[in-house]
C-alpha cells in the first residue's frame, strides 16, 4: 500500500512540474508571429565578362593534329585568319607541324577536316595550313598588338593536352611587351620578341591565338618557360611579326633573311675555341667569336677573319650567338650595316653589305 500512495504522489509532482514549466515558458517567451515566406527575383549582371569576346573568335580556333606515316605525332592549336573563295587558311607554329607529312583540323564544333601544308619557318616560328572553305564557321580578326597595354585583359582560346580539352578558353592580363627570349633549335640559339601573358598555357596551346577583350588577335601563343620555379608566364609572338611571315609562307615562298657569312661561337665556349686553334686576348670578355669565314659571302668580302670577336652590330652589343642572329634578322638583304669587331685587342670597324641566305 505504501508502494502504491509513493508511485501516485510521484505522477502527480510529474504533472505539476510538467503544468509549471509550460506556464513559464508561455509567460516568459515572446509569442510566435505568423509569417508569410516570399520569393524575391533576383537577376546577376557580371560587367567584366569576355564572352562577346570569345564568341568572335571561339568557332575559327581548331585543333591540329599532325600525322607522319598514317601515326598521330602531335597537336597543338591553330586560328582560321583568312578565307577566299575557294580556301580557308590557318595559322598555327612551325613547331606543331614539324616532321609531318599529313595533317588534320578538328573544329571546336566537331567538323574534321584535312588540310595542307602551305609554308612555314623555324625562325619565326610560324606555318600556314589551307583547307577547304566550306568547313570554315568564322574568321578570327587580326588586331594591333602595339596599341595595346600592360595590363590589359586578354585569353586565349586552345586545345591544351590535346582533343579533350578543346575549346578551353584561359584568362589574364598582358604582363609585359617587347620581351625577349632565348630558343634553342638544331640549327643553334636563337632570340624572339614576344609578348608575355598570365593566361595559363600548357602542351597544346601552341599556335593558338593571344586575343583582346575586342575578340582581336594580338598574339599567336608560342612557347612558355617551364622551369618548376617559374608559374605563370606564358609567351606569344606579336601578330604584326607573325603577319610578316605569313604573307609568304600562304603562298608558299621562303622567309629570305640576309646573311653575313660566318661560322660562330660564344666567347665562353672554350672547348670550340681550343679545338679551332683560337686563343682570345684576355682584354676582349664578350662578343661572338668568328670561327670560320665562308667564301664569297659579306664577311669575306669585308675581310673578317677567323678569331675576330663581333662585339656590335650598327651600335647593338652583341653578347651572344642568338643575340647576332635577332640583330641580324632585322635587316633586309642589301642593307649595309656597321660591324665593330676585336681582332686581338684592337677594336676595329667595318661595313657589311648583307646578301641573301640560301
Amino acid at each position: 500500500m505504501k508502494k502504491k500512495i509513493i508511485y501516485i504522489v510521484t505522477i502527480i509532482l510529474s504533472i505539476c512540474v510538467g503544468a509549471g514549466g509550460m506556464i513559464a515558458v508561455y509567460h516568459y517567451l515572446p509569442p510566435v508571429e505568423n509569417t508569410n515566406k516570399t520569393t524575391k527575383q533576383v537577376s546577376i549582371t557580371e560587367e567584366n565578362t569576355i564572352k562577346s569576346a570569345v564568341d568572335k573568335v571561339y568557332n575559327a580556333v581548331v585543333l591540329v593534329e599532325t600525322y607522319k606515316n598514317d601515326k598521330l605525332v602531335g597537336t597543338g592549336t591553330g586560328f582560321v585568319y583568312k578565307k577566299d573563295d575557294k580556301n580557308g587558311y590557318i595559322i598555327t607554329n612551325h613547331h606543331v607541324i614539324e616532321g609531318g607529312t599529313a595533317y588534320k583540323l578538328k573544329y571546336i564544333s566537331g567538323i574534321e577536316v584535312d588540310a595542307k601544308l602551305l609554308g612555314s619557318d623555324a625562325y619565326s616560328d610560324i606555318a600556314v595550313l589551307s583547307t577547304s572553305k566550306d568547313s570554315v564557321m568564322e574568321v578570327a580578326e587580326i588586331g594591333d598588338s602595339s596599341k595595346a597595354q600592360i595590363g590589359d585583359t586578354i585569353f586565349t582560346v586552345g586545345s591544351p593536352l590535346g582533343e579533350d580539352y578543346m575549346g578551353t578558353v584561359t584568362k589574364g592580363i598582358l604582363s609585359g611587351k617587347d620581351r625577349t627570349v632565348t630558343v634553342s633549335s638544331d640549327a643553334g640559339g636563337y632570340i624572339m620578341q614576344v609578348l608575355q601573358t598570365d593566361a595559363a598555357m600548357n602542351p597544346g596551346n601552341s599556335g593558338g591565338p593571344l586575343v583582346n577583350v575586342n575578340g582581336e588577335v594580338i598574339g599567336v601563343n608560342s612557347i612558355k618557360l617551364v622551369e618548376s620555379e617559374i608559374e605563370g608566364m606564358g609567351f606569344s609572338i606579336p601578330i604584326e611579326i607573325v603577319m610578316t611571315s605569313v604573307n609568304k609562307l600562304e603562298k608558299g615562298e621562303k622567309v629570305t633573311r640576309p646573311l653575313i657569312g660566318i661560322e660562330m661561337s660564344e666567347i665562353d665556349n672554350t672547348y670550340l675555341l681550343y679545338k679551332s686553334g683560337i686563343i682570345i686576348d684576355k682584354s676582349v670578355t664578350s662578343g661572338v667569336v668568328v670561327v670560320g669565314v665562308q667564301k664569297d659571302t659579306p664577311a669575306s668580302a669585308a675581310s673578317l677573319e677567323k678569331g675576330d670577336v663581333v662585339a656590335e652590330i650598327d651600335g647593338t652589343k652583341i653578347d651572344s650567338v642568338a643575340r647576332l642572329r635577332y640583330t641580324l634578322y632585322k635587316y633586309s638583304v642589301g642593307d649595309k650595316i656597321k660591324v665593330k669587331y676585336y681582332r686581338g685587342k684592337d677594336l676595329k670597324e667595318v661595313t657589311v653589305t648583307l646578301n641573301k641566305a640560301s
